[in-house]
């Protein structure tokens, strides 16, 4: 509960034991107490409402809202009715009936600053800004102060920014805010910094940019105090947007000189210096350059700049500034890309990167800083480049050979060599090495983190260890090996470095990351749901990386997973409406103007989330395959999930891809990168997956919403087979479905580009299509529009419709022992006392288990629709007194269908056995590379996670095929 503040109403301590009971989460005794206290006073209003706030928490939400509705009606103005009432309004999502309240509220009582700035709000968290702007103006009648005015000159912006057409919102919107400000100006009431950046907004929006660098320059400029460097940012901000390069050249030099440590300025600083290069600028003969000061127009000039910056840092006793030395590398690289022979006087890029490391190798942001710079060393230069640094690394004397012979003494010598052996990966040192090569250097790399493990003895729990990079290497190398040999033994042995690099580094994001990865690509999720949840991800994390979790939980076979891992995502998204609009009233009431067009592009961004959007379609689809259990439960699921299958609410046109596809650290080379090429066909691919899944989803919400329903009583003609809604939709979605496999099966035949490593997971697309278990899907629900058109008329025995039906079902059950055969395949296989994997085996089973969820719904429904079709056929015989009354061809036919159903399952159920048995029974084998009990005891519990993992997907696919075996026994025709 909100804090109530100081309360005049007589009866607050009637009301205090139900405030403290709803405050403890005791909903209950809160509703008793309301009614004792209503009993006594039946017009104690906020009682009522403090009593529905308790139903609503106890799940009461219809009770809730007629108690509250009993209250408002009456239009109550007592601050305590009030206040619960727009509590209870916001847990139930419901933000427009606080609108009311407070419309109400201030017509009863027009004087009211309160309720006049409660109203203005409550308009805000919904969006009316048009409402908003005359609730400020109204306010700012009543009470004169300079804040309300500027409320409404702010929802006069936002209306330009919602604006649909951009020339109203030039022409009116954006011209009333101006004048509203200049007024201000003109009387010399503007007082706050926060007014000066709205004036300067809107200037912006007007494209004004001369006014608003005068703006800038002038007396309100100085205004500008609560953000360093706010005004200088903000001329340079419009001296770009103008193309001023001579200001925008003066300002940035004038600002390294005050810091030579920000690199924004540098970059700008170049970028200026040769615009007006390629301009042939010139000052003029008299007067200043500019009116920020000296303009430097020349590759010598800047030339001498940096060197002069460098040269301050080298006289500096204390420790010197990194920006400097980067500068020159940055120029370099600008002077060479226009093939200016300039370049070669700030000297050879190889010899001043080992000059900056000898400077700056002890700090863990060389090896971020230098990273980027290695494309001006070349090919034949990265040993000399790598050997050249390692001179640099003091180490002691050591029994390893080889490159990084000798441990380092202390945490300073750790991170110069653990630098030099990360830009030895980056550059390509480590992939060009043989196999062998390869594994002499993962010892070196286990050497080096075990000795770095006692520099952090005295680490918190929370704290990483100063070692940790090289297990993480460790690991990629192993990768590296499984990638380019295909022996699954080194993934093994990558998870088996991880595992213990997570004993002495609990806190390490990276190992858990990586060891997500690992386990999801050997189909074992189990292990993956304690590994995100220690991740603590919060807020919009589970919009970025969610996607780790809830790509593999369903496909992996791990259902009560796979609903934990959508809620974690959606509770975030369903918060964010009411959140944001928290977060955009805190930003009227602080001033923080230029904060509320940020929140709600933010909110936007997350409802047009693709993540999102696949979350919902899967969470839904979840559902239903779990709790569906016979038709009319279908039924009760698609509506208690208020699915609309005539309704597609993704926002197709305007989808966000807000996954974070960097977030796992690597050393790989520019052309092992991620690519954008990688990521549009990732976002495709995500696309056209989600269009199968959304529109299969709405085709099964349709089959809930047909299901046969007995005829009402006294009721008029209805439909012989007792189906009450019509088809239309369906009909409309099959052909959808229809093309977008067509359209999925284009893709996968044009896009065969595997991702990285470290990359976008690919979807279920590939494995749905190769099994036939889309098709089959398909196939399934096209059964249902000719069996809706069949009447009693049309099960004589000649019916071509009984025929071309009788085929389908045939057709139908081939498809879904293909689909079995196709599955059928060991997940696990011991070689050589080699473990090998095959997770697509287990991707393939779930996506079958699921399509005959799907084919035992529309069987469900065919039974309800032939029932009556069979009794009044026979009923028609007995009429026509025939002397044998033969079951009906389709009738027969479905029969066959649903023993063949029955069959199919029954040998997935004996194949997922077969499967537990084996792995049961699988024993460790010599995995380990190493003899040490350490390792091996690693590796022991790296298998038993691996194994209790896939006996779990075997055990939660054999309880749903359970479930459907159960409902297919349960159908009578």
């Amino acid at each position: 509960m909100a804090a109530r503040g100081h309360v005049q109403d007589p009866n607050d301590r009637r009301l205090r034991p139900i405030y403290d009971y709803l405050d403890n989460g005791n909903n209950k005794m809160a509703i008793q107490q309301a009614d004792k206290l209503l009993k006594k006073h039946k017009d104690l209003h906020c009682a009522k409402v403090l009593k529905a706030i308790g139903l609503q928490r106890t799940g009461r939400q219809e009770d809730a809202f007629s108690l509250a509705q009993e209250v408002a009606v009456l239009e109550p103005t007592d601050d305590n009715s009030l206040q619960a009432l727009t509590i209870l309004y916001r847990e139930m999502h419901r933000p427009e009936l606080v609108t009311k309240l407070y419309e109400s509220a201030v017509k009863k009582v027009p004087s009211s600053e309160e309720y006049h700035s409660h109203l203005f709000m409550a308009y805000a968290r919904v969006g009316e800004y048009k409402k908003m702007q005359q609730a400020g103006m109204a306010l700012y009648k009543i009470v004169p102060k300079n804040p309300y005015y500027f409320w409404s000159v702010m929802s006069l912006l936002m209306q330009a920014i919602s604006a649909q057409d951009e020339k109203l919102a030039q022409t009116m919107f954006l011209p009333l805010a101006e004048r509203m400000v200049e007024k201000m100006v003109k009387e010399e009431k503007i007082e706050a910094e926060a007014e000066v950046q709205l004036y300067f907004m809107i200037l912006e929006r007007l494209g004004k940019c001369v006014e608003a660098l005068e703006v800038l320059r002038g007396p309100l400029g100085d205004k500008l105090t609560s953000e360093l460097q706010c005004r200088e940012n903000k001329c340079m901000l419009l001296y770009r947007r103008l193309e001023r390069w001579p200001e925008c050249n003066a300002l940035s030099h004038k600002l390294l000189l005050k810091n030579p440590d920000d690199w924004q300025f540098y970059l700008l600083y170049f970028d200026s210096l040769f615009q007006l290069m390629d301009q042939s600028w010139t000052p003029p003969s008299e007067g200043e350059h500019c009116p920020e000061g000296e303009v430097q127009t020349s590759v010598a000039q800047a030339v001498c700049f940096v060197e002069d910056c460098v040269r301050g840092e080298d006289n500096k006793e204390q420790r010197p500034l990194r920006g400097p030395y980067l500068s020159r590398l940055e120029l370099i690289r600008r002077l060479r890309e226009r093939g200016l022979p300039e370049a070669s006087q700030l000297g050879d890029p190889l010899e001043l990167m080992v000059q900056f490391f000898v400077k700056f190798g002890d700090k863990p942001c060389c090896i971020t800083d230098l990273k980027i710079f290695l494309d001006l060393l070349q090919p034949d230069e990265h040993v000399q480049f790598a050997n050249r640094l390692m001179e640099g690394v003091p180490l002691g004397s050591g029994e390893e050979g080889g490159v990084g012979a000798g441990l380092p003494g202390d945490t300073r010598a750790l991170q110069r060599h653990l630098c030099v052996t990360q830009l030895s990966r980056a550059l390509g040192l480590h992939h060009a090495l043989d196999t062998d090569s390869k594994l002499q250097l993962i010892v070196q790399l286990k050497a080096h983190y075990q000795h770095g493990l006692q520099f952090g003895k005295s680490c918190l729990k929370t704290e990483l260890q100063y070692s940790d990079m090289y297990c993480l290497m460790a690991a990629h190398v192993y990768i590296d090996l499984w990638m380019e040999t295909g022996d699954e033994a080194m993934l093994w042995q990558s998870v088996c470095v991880l595992e213990e690099g997570l004993t002495h580094s609990s806190s390490n994001a990276q190992f858990k990351l990586l060891l997500l990865l690992l386990f999801c690509r050997m189909g074992a999720f189990e292990p993956v749901v304690d590994l995100y949840t220690s991740l603590d991800a919060k807020h919009v994390q589970h919009d970025t990386i969610g996607y780790l979790l809830t790509r593999y939980a369903e496909a992996l076979g791990q259902f009560a997973a796979a609903s934990q891992s959508c809620n974690f995502s959606l509770r975030f998204f369903h918060s964010n409406q009411k959140d944001t609009s928290e977060y955009i009233i805190q930003a009227y009431k602080y001033g923080a103007f230029e904060k509320i067009p940020e929140f709600i592009a933010f909110r936007t961004r997350l409802n047009h989330s693709l993540h999102f959007a696949q979350v919902r379609t899967e969470r839904m689809l979840l559902d239903l395959f779990l709790e569906a259990d016979i038709s009319s439960s279908l039924e009760d699921s698609v509506k208690a999930m208020a699915l609309s299958p005539e309704d597609d609410d993704i926002p197709w046109d305007c989808m966000r891809d807000n996954r974070d596809l960097t977030v796992m650290t690597s050393w790989d080379p520019p052309d092992r990168h991620l690519t954008e090429a990688h990521r549009k066909q990732s976002v495709e691919e995500e696309i056209i997956w989600l269009k199968v899944r959304s529109l299969t989803l709405r085709l099964i919400g349709c089959l809930a919403l047909l299901s046969p329903a007995p005829p009402p009583q006294n009721s008029g003609k209805t439909n012989e087979n007792g189906v009450a809604s019509k088809p239309a939709t369906l009909h409309k979605l099959l052909p959808q479905l229809e093309t977008a496999l067509q359209e999925a099966a284009d893709f996968t035949k044009t896009h065969t580009k595997t991702y990285p490593l470290f990359g976008p997971p690919p979807t279920r697309l590939s494995v749905a299509l190769q099994t036939g278990c889309c098709s089959c899907q398909l196939s399934a629900l096209w059964l249902v529009p000719p069996l809706l058109e069949m009447d009693s008329t049309g099960l004589d025995e000649s019916s071509e419709a009984q025929v071309k039906m009788s085929k389908s079902f045939k057709a139908l059950l081939q498809q879904l022992q293909d689909i079995l055969s196709k599955c059928k395949g060991d997940l696990v296989v011991m070689r050589d006392e080699q473990c090998n994997t095959h997770p697509s085996h287990l991707e393939a089973l779930v996506l079958f288990v699921e399509t005959v969820c799907v084919v035992v719904w529309v069987v469900a429904f065919c039974a309800g629709v032939l029932r009556p079709l069979k009794v009044s056929a026979q009923k028609k015989k007995k009429k026509k007194k025939e002397s044998s009354i033969s079951t009906p061809v389709v009738v027969c036919s479905f029969l066959e269908l649903v023993g063949g159903v029955q069959t199919v399952m029954s040998q997935a159920l004996e194949h997922l056995k077969e499967q537990e048995i084996r792995i049961t029974a699988l024993k460790l084998g010599s995995l380990s590379l190493d003899d040490s009990e350490e390792d091996g005891s690693i590796m022991k519990t790296v298998f038993g996670k691996v194994q209790s993992s896939y006996l779990r997907s075997m055990s939660e696919l054999s309880e749903l095929l359970r479930k459907r075996m159960d409902m297919l026994k349960a159908l009578k025709i």
